[in-house]
């Protein structure tokens, strides 16, 4: 993957997705950065995770929502690292309301982390990354389709989609690129979390949809990222690559009488 020695930094990168991409750079050789909110114990195994597999790794509590945390995030990074290569917008929240039942408080938590904390993780880190340096944003399926809940999150992540298309071409010039991917569901605690008592019959749902019968796994969205992190995908620019096995192709089937 060319990542040896490259220092990637992981929003949310304690669990799901961002766990899973970090131990798969571990044996790139690559420098992690794991980021977390609350739960040191899960970011300290990961990064430990990261080092047996022969990387390098440290834990870094920042909450996202917050720009002064963000600002110490990049500090840490670059005072252990020397630079910023990649940075892998993962993190997110949202409250998974009807659009009627959303309030004030719901939307500034979900834009402050999902849409202005990617943006103030990349102004903070713009400064720190060297030409070929990637900004990639992990989206989600709300942000073109419409899931029970997620109107304010699929508002966020599709405006997350935009802002990595303007960043291709706003940063050109520094040599620096920005991509996203755009998972389909996978069984992590977010899924679990959202799906809440329904989960069962989305699962039923979907698999029965899904080519081949199953979900796309953490593991394999990880892959995906970790090219995206790679210099030879650096003919992909401004793009959101959606990862989900084909099932967003897929139609609902009718019933037969």
């Amino acid at each position: 993957m060319d990542l040896a020695g490259k220092t990637v930094v992981i929003t949310g990168g304690s669990r799901g997705v961002g766990r899973c991409l970090a131990r798969r750079l571990g044996p790139e050789r690559s420098n992690v950065v794991i980021n977390y909110k609350k739960d040191a114990e899960s970011a300290e195994s990961a990064a430990e995770e990261v080092i047996a597999a022969g990387g390098r790794a440290i834990a870094i509590q920042a909450d996202i929502g917050q720009p002064d945390q963000i600002a110490l995030l990049v500090k840490g990074a670059v005072e252990t690292f020397g630079s910023i290569d990649v940075l892998v917008a993962n993190a997110a929240a949202s409250a998974f309301k009807p659009l009627v039942d959303i309030r004030h408080h719901h939307v500034e938590k979900t834009m402050a982390i999902t849409v202005q904390g990617f943006l103030d993780l990349v102004q903070a880190s713009l400064p720190h990354m060297p030409r070929g340096g990637r900004i990639l944003a992990v989206s989600g399926w709300d942000s073109f389709r419409t899931l029970p809940g997620h109107g304010l999150l699929g508002a966020a992540k599709a405006a997350l989609e935009a802002m990595v298309r303007y960043l291709a071409i706003e940063l050109g010039e520094t040599g620096v690129s920005a991509a996203g991917v755009c998972p389909g569901p996978i069984n992590t605690d977010s899924f679990r979390i959202y799906t809440g008592a329904e989960q069962a019959s989305y699962e039923r749902t979907w698999r029965a949809l899904a080519p081949g019968g199953r979900f796309t796994s953490p593991e394999e969205i990880a892959e995906v990222i970790a090219f995206l992190c790679s210099p030879r995908s650096s003919a992909i620019n401004g793009q959101t690559i959606v990862a989900d096995r084909g099932l967003s192709l897929a139609t609902m089937p009718t019933e037969q009488s």
